[in-house]
C-alpha cells in the first residue's frame, strides 16, 4: 500500500491492524502524530494534511522526485502553519444567527434577551447571539416591528440608519430608497449620516429618495401590517405595487401608469380582489389577472 493510501486511511479512521503497523513505520510518523495532537483542540472543517503538504511543496520545490533533506521538513512546518492559520481565521469569524421571510409570509422572532421581532415579508434579519450580552444589535433589510425587553441599547442597523433604543416599541421598513421609523412607545433614536433625531410616541421618520420629512401620525399601538392589512400615508403608488407584490407573489405591470402619485390608504393581505379594489378604485383604474400577473389598465 502506498504512503498516501495510509494517510487517507489514517485521516479517515480506517487502519486495519496491519496497515496500522505499516503506517507507524512511515518515516514521518512522528511528526504527523504531533501535528495531529496540537490540532485535535481546534473547531474546524476537517483538513486533508497531504494535500496542504503537497500545495505548499509545488511552486518552491526544485526537484518534484527527491526534494533536499532540509526543504522537506520546512515544507511541512509551512503545511502546518496554513492549517493553524487557516483554522484561527475560522475559527475567529462571528456565527451569525438569520431569519429570512419569503413573499406572502410573516414570522415572529424571540430573541436572546426575550425581545420580540415580527418580521415582514421578504426581509432579513441577523444578530451574534455569542455576543448578544455584550452588545445587542441586529442587521436588518426589509421592514420588522420591535418590542425591545429593557436592557442595554440596542441598535437596528440598516443600510440607510441606525435606530437606537433602550426599551420600547417601534417599526423600521428599508426598501430601496424608502427609510422609515414609526415610534410606538418609549422613544427612538435614529441616526442618518450626521444627523440624529429622537423620535417619540406617534413620530414618523421617513427618507423617500433622499428626502427627509418627519411627521406626527395617528396614535397606533402597533403597526397595521401585524394584523394583515398594509397602511400608506402619502407614499408614492409604486411602493403600494411593490408592498402588494410582496403580500400576494405576484408581478404587477403598470405601464403607461403614474406610479409617482400620492397614496394615504391601505389594502388587505387576507383577500387578494378586495385589495386590488383599494389600490384601483382611487385612481380609476382597472385590473385584469393572467396566472400570477397583475395588470393595471386606464378606467
Amino acid at each position: 500500500m502506498t504512503r498516501e493510501e495510509l494517510l487517507q486511511k489514517w485521516l479517515d479512521h480506517s487502519l486495519s491492524p496491519q496497515e496500522l503497523e505499516a503506517f507507524k513505520k512511515l518515516e514521518d510518523y512522528e511528526e504527523l502524530i504531533q501535528m495531529d495532537s496540537a490540532l485535535q483542540y481546534f473547531k474546524a472543517p476537517e483538513i486533508d494534511v497531504e494535500a496542504a503538504y503537497n500545495a505548499v511543496q509545488k511552486p518552491v520545490q526544485k526537484d518534484t522526485s527527491k526534494p533536499t533533506a532540509w526543504l522537506r521538513p520546512l515544507l511541512k512546518i509551512a503545511a502546518i502553519l496554513i492549517i493553524g492559520f487557516g483554522t484561527y481565521f475560522y475559527a475567529t469569524q462571528p456565527t451569525l444567527t438569520t431569519h429570512e421571510t419569503v413573499v406572502a409570509n410573516k414570522t415572529l422572532i424571540k430573541l436572546p434577551d426575550t425581545s420580540e421581532v415580527s418580521l415582514n415579508a421578504v426581509s432579513n434579519l441577523s444578530y451574534d447571539e455569542d455576543a448578544w450580552n455584550e452588545t445587542r444589535e441586529v442587521n436588518l433589510e426589509g421592514e420588522a416591528y420591535f418590542k425591545v425587553a429593557k436592557g442595554k441599547t440596542f441598535s437596528v442597523v440598516t443600510d440607510k440608519g441606525i435606530v437606537t433604543v433602550l426599551g420600547t416599541e417601534f417599526n423600521v421598513k428599508q426598501r430601496n430608497d424608502l427609510f422609515e421609523v414609526c415610534c410606538y412607545e418609549g422613544s427612538v433614536k435614529v441616526t442618518h449620516n450626521a444627523t440624529e433625531i429622537v423620535l417619540k410616541p406617534g413620530d414618523r421618520y421617513l427618507i423617500l429618495n433622499g428626502k427627509e420629512f418627519r411627521t406626527e401620525e395617528e396614535n397606533l399601538k402597533e403597526p397595521t401590517w401585524i394584523r394583515n392589512e398594509s397602511s400608506f400615508k402619502s407614499l408614492p403608488l409604486l411602493e403600494v405595487i411593490q408592498e402588494f407584490e410582496r403580500q400576494y407573489n405576484v408581478t404587477v405591470e403598470a405601464k403607461n401608469i403614474d406610479t409617482s402619485q400620492m397614496v394615504t390608504g391601505s389594502f388587505t393581505h387576507t383577500n387578494i380582489d378586495t385589495a386590488l379594489q383599494s389600490i384601483t378604485l382611487p385612481f380609476n383604474l382597472k385590473y385584469q389577472k393572467k396566472q400570477h400577473t397583475i395588470i393595471l389598465k386606464r378606467d
